[in-house]
């Protein structure tokens, strides 16, 4: 319960940054909660090593955020858009800190060290050409993760979401509900997780260090039926939409992964009742909550949030978990219990 509360609090805060359009709080922030993680880091057990390279990561991240704030934020001119991109995209940068001491925390979890100059001179040959391909791997995928054009796509789109109202509603039609409630014959429901390759989904793989980054479920195998919430493709509102296979054919090596779960036709129908419904009261993609794991609204959701709860809903899920915490591979890797039936996977640059 306090967890959320402060997750709303946070919420709340970042929304009267967003809305301040203001220089100097803009920048306290960043100074703040730079040497607030400083200061933190000093103050845990940590090797003197792993203090001066944290901290030295953190100092470097808040000359990068004032810098960003003065060029980008509130440049001497600027319009409206640009203004506005480039405060979410500040308000983004806030996370960064936090988002290092994670993963730093997770390998601490996992015996992390810094090397001493002894333990480097007893490292082999093959052991030292390893460590560089790996870390040169990284960087690749860092630096084709966040090249200009995947940022620039995910500036232009930001816009369009809003995590605090609903904004699509409609978007399935009366035709893709008679044909879901056609597949009534078919005792499965099928699960699809996703590597699409959209510039969204490469960037979350970078703080996933995930392959796949989507889940959607269809009512039938053919995946005639596919839904999820998803950006729209430009043509609908950001939220619960119809999918196609052809628009998850975004890289040379986009796949999907298709998984069946054994459901009644009661329950089936139960799910696709429940989707009418949400797509009659209105909904909107959960971006907020990517990060912190929050929703304002019920009918506001990420894609593996929206699969994980139609399944919660009939007594088909097979893991326990707060859905708002759900990430797409969790309901593969998760799956203890052998719930699910692997069906076949598409791998597009075999087609």
């Amino acid at each position: 319960m306090y967890i959320n509360i402060i997750k709303f609090i946070a919420g709340i805060l970042l929304s009267v940054l967003f809305f301040s359009n203001n220089f100097v709080l803009f920048t306290l922030t960043y100074v703040f909660t730079s040497l607030g993680m400083v200061l933190h880091t000093l103050l845990t057990k940590n090797t003197i090593k792993s203090k001066v390279l944290l901290s030295a990561i953190y100092l470097m991240i808040m000359v990068f955020q004032l810098v960003h704030n003065s060029l980008v934020i509130f440049p001497e001119n600027t319009n409206m858009l640009n203004s506005i991109t480039g405060r979410m995209v500040g308000l983004i940068f806030i996370l960064a800190p936090f988002i290092i001491n994670r993963i730093f925390s997770e390998n601490e979890s996992k015996n992390f060290y810094l090397p001493s100059v002894q333990d480097i001179t007893v490292l082999t040959f093959n052991e030292m050409v390893e460590n560089i391909n790996k870390v040169k791997e990284v960087i690749e995928k860092g630096r084709a993760s966040l090249s200009k054009e995947n940022i620039d796509e995910l500036l232009k789109d930001i816009p369009r979401h809003d995590s605090f109202r609903y904004i699509n509603k409609g978007s399935l039609t009366k035709e893709y509900f008679d044909l879901a409630y056609q597949t009534m014959e078919d005792k499965n429901i099928y699960i699809i997780i996703s590597n699409t390759g959209s510039p969204a989904s490469e960037i979350i793989s970078m703080f996933t260090r995930k392959q796949y980054n989507h889940a959607s479920i269809s009512f039938d195998k053919e995946l005639k039926t596919i839904v999820s919430y998803n950006g729209g493709e430009r043509i609908y509102p950001p939220g619960l939409n119809m999918e196609m296979i052809k628009y998850f054919n975004k890289k040379q090596d986009s796949s999907i992964i298709v998984y069946s779960i054994p459901i009644t036709a009661e329950k089936k129908k139960k799910i696709i009742d429940k989707i009418n419904v949400i797509n009659k009261q209105g909904n909107a993609y959960n971006l907020f909550g990517i990060v912190f794991k929050f929703s304002f609204k019920p009918n506001i959701m990420f894609c593996s949030q929206f699969v994980y709860r139609m399944l919660k809903d009939v007594g088909l899920n097979y893991f326990e978990k707060k859905d708002g915490q759900i990430k797409p591979t969790d309901l593969i890797e998760l799956d203890y219990y052998r719930k699910l039936k692997y069906e076949y996977e598409i791998k597009f640059k075999e087609m």
